[in-house]
């Protein structure tokens, strides 16, 4: 059986399901098609699997041409999951957020398994890319494909590999990103290696599931946590009336020991936001309080209160409130250069503003339209950023960077600036650093 699948994965005669067709998924099976698999990629979204099947793009970074080409070289999408039977791999690619409780929420993976498990045969393999706690692979997935009757390790194989996407970034793709991969058994490992080396520049192999899951949660709290640890060093230095962006630049000139992380308005995307809280909450079940990784998350949580604390200060310094002001704010996305609104701090920004009695606007060029979410909704569309526009508000605040926003014309405008990036660097008379 093992063999077998193997061979179909090397003279890619097998056929891949990718379950989830978002910032991870879609990419991945753009990917497979590339290099010549056939595959089915499947949504519960029925909007996004037509967009799909008619060659037109949904996420910003992934042009027209390439979904088309995709198309063209056998990929095709579908709502239906009995079509997971004609598959020899599916690869799941799910949402793995938080619940109100801020515990790990894993209903999109249970669901889709679930939904799956009448469709698995012998002689495929489940693999799960979503980020989740050290167990789940081997306490969630394996019980439940091995009630069926099938056997993981001989009839059907179970792998873990983390997605590792950064949307936007031109310098990595997910060819060239190295990539974690583990089995459930050393026979699934086998399995994995030959599903994802054909389509991977570089595996990382490991040795249990358990392993992986923790690398993945370990390299998202690496970064929370330093992104934590600087934006409470930015609130320090602003007491001291110190530029923290002078302090980190001038760090990063020491060749050795020094990693520079910049500080912003708060975390967000999928995974850093909600990644450390996975494991903190698994911790807990072995009777250890990772206060380390609580601490960075509440820093980084309440970095939106601090931003609109200096836009009350800067309009305070005008004799102005907030309660009244019309705040434009400028980037609404979670990273510069993308369309990707998940957990974005901006939009928290926005509600504590809108609470304060604000009249709130935003501008960015990757979000024509304010999408629907989950726990907030703004009826609004993006301004035009011009010098008219500029001067209907009292007050713009940068929350993403865009590379496509023209800040001298906003610089030029005159009107107060509350800079939640460092792209002014505080040298404008009119740009409050927050």
């Amino acid at each position: 059986m093992k063999e077998k699948l193997i061979k179909k994965f090397s003279d890619k005669s097998a056929t891949i399901g990718i379950i989830g067709l978002g910032y991870v998924g879609l990419p991945l099976a753009i990917r497979y098609a590339e290099v010549g698999y056939k595959v089915i990629g499947f949504d519960t979204d029925p909007d996004k699997a037509k967009k799909i099947n008619a060659g037109t793009t949904y996420i910003s970074h992934i042009k027209d041409e390439i979904i088309q080409r995709a198309i063209s070289n056998g990929f095709k999408a579908t709502t239906d999951y009995s079509r997971a039977r004609e598959t020899d791999a599916l690869i799941m690619c799910v949402p793995t957020p938080l619940d109100s409780h801020r515990e790990p929420d894993l209903s999109f993976v249970i669901n889709t398994i679930e939904s799956l498990l009448p469709f698995l045969s012998k002689g495929q393999v489940v693999s799960l890319e979503s980020t989740t706690y050290p167990g789940t692979t081997d306490e969630e997935l394996r019980p439940r494909i091995e009630n069926t009757g099938l056997k993981v390790g001989e009839d059907i194989f179970l792998v873990y590999s983390p997605e590792r996407e950064d949307p936007g970034n031109p310098d990595f793709t997910t060819r060239t990103i190295p990539k974690i991969c583990s089995g459930t058994t050393p026979a699934c490992l086998e399995v994995g290696r030959a599903l994802y080396g054909q389509v991977i520049d570089q595996l990382v192999p490991m040795s249990s599931t358990r392993a992986a899951e923790m690398t993945k949660l370990l390299e998202n709290i690496h970064r929370a946590v330093n992104i934590g640890l600087v934006n409470e060093m930015k609130i320090v230095a602003d007491r001291m009336g110190i530029n923290i962006h002078e302090v980190i630049d001038a760090a990063a000139t020491k060749p050795f020991g020094f990693v520079p992380y910049y500080p912003g308005p708060g975390l967000g995307g999928h995974c850093i936001p909600v990644d450390p809280f996975y494991l903190t909450w698994k911790a807990r079940e072995y009777g250890i309080n990772a206060r380390f990784v609580e601490l960075a998350g509440e820093v980084n949580s309440n970095m939106p209160n601090w931003v609109v604390k200096k836009i009350a200060e800067g309009l305070n310094r005008q004799e102005k409130s907030i309660n009244g002001s019309r705040i434009l704010i400028l980037g609404i996305a979670y990273k510069k250069n993308v369309d990707d609104m998940r957990e974005s701090p901006a939009v928290e920004i926005m509600r504590l503003l809108q609470e304060k009695g604000a009249e709130v606007a935003y501008s960015d060029p990757y979000v024509p339209n304010f999408p629907r979410m989950r726990h907030y909704q703004f009826n609004l569309s993006s301004v035009e950023l011009n010098l008219k526009t500029l001067k209907k508000y009292d007050c713009a605040v940068i929350v993403t960077d865009h590379d496509a926003v023209d800040y001298k014309l906003i610089s030029d405008s005159g009107i107060l600036i509350v800079d939640t990036r460092g792209v002014y660097r505080g040298q404008k008379d009119n740009v409050i650093n927050a």
